[in-house]
């Protein structure tokens, strides 16, 4: 039996599970839902909602979007644990750490064995120093990261100490190594890319990522932008007046 719902159903508080789809911002996953559900309901400008932790563009998976007054929960949720899968490619660095830019460096990549990325991947368990990359949102002196980058400007970046709770290697096809991540809040998989071609002295950069996890969220459960769409129209009667 179909259950209809009302404009309270949101404004009293959901998290909700989008799977966000490549090439979308966070804010456009999170504009689609909002514009969707006021439209719906004709909610004023007032209606809050928000996410609980970006994904670059590049990335798709979880993104919990939260609504009404459970965006208070954002700052708890964003603490979490995540999980991520993806692939890092050898032989090769970007300014980004990622396909955001182009290949600035070459590397060898004969010397890489299994036990070798084995190893490497264990060694960066537990709390370790990471440096965010400068293509990135983090703010130094009111100003993004990014937007020194984009104009080619150099700047001291801060470091921050992150904790990797598991690292595994899933896939082998050199150049590309398919992974498995679980880390704590603030990680950055490209710098861990970085990082990771680094210590293996082949270089490397993120070519793929997908958040999977945020605590006890699993992107299983979550629906596109598209689907949460038509679940909205199937789930709700006529246009409710509510504000």
């Amino acid at each position: 039996m179909k259950q209809n719902i009302s404009s309270s159903y949101f404004t009293e508080g959901q998290i909700l599970l989008i799977d966000k789809p490549l090439e979308w911002s966070s804010f456009q996953a999170v504009n689609a839902l909002k514009w969707a559900i006021r439209k719906k309901f004709r909610l004023n400008k007032k209606f809050k909602i928000g996410h609980a932790g970006t994904l670059d563009p590049l990335a798709t998976g979880l993104l919990l979007i939260c609504t009404g007054k459970f965006t208070k929960k954002i700052p708890e949720l964003q603490g979490q644990v995540k999980e991520y899968t993806g692939t890092f490619t050898l032989g090769a660095t970007t300014p980004s750490y990622d396909l955001e830019t182009e290949v600035d460096q070459t590397f060898p990549i004969a010397h890489i064995t299994t036990s070798k990325l084995t190893a490497c991947a264990t060694s960066f368990l537990g709390k370790i120093e990471q440096y965010p990359p400068i293509f990135s949102a983090v703010k130094k002196d009111g100003k993004r990261l990014y937007e020194f980058a984009r104009k080619g400007e150099t700047v001291d970046i801060p470091s921050r100490i992150i904790e990797i709770f598991d690292f595994k290697i899933t896939n082998i096809d050199l150049p590309a190594v398919d992974f498995r991540i679980v880390c704590s809040k603030g990680t950055y998989i490209r710098s861990l890319a970085h990082d990771f071609g680094k210590a293996l002295g082949s270089g490397a950069h993120l070519t793929a990522l997908r958040r999977t996890k945020i605590g006890d969220f699993n992107v299983n459960n979550a629906q596109s932008p598209q689907e949460f769409k038509d679940w909205l129209e199937q789930h709700t009667a006529s246009t409710n007046s509510e504000k």
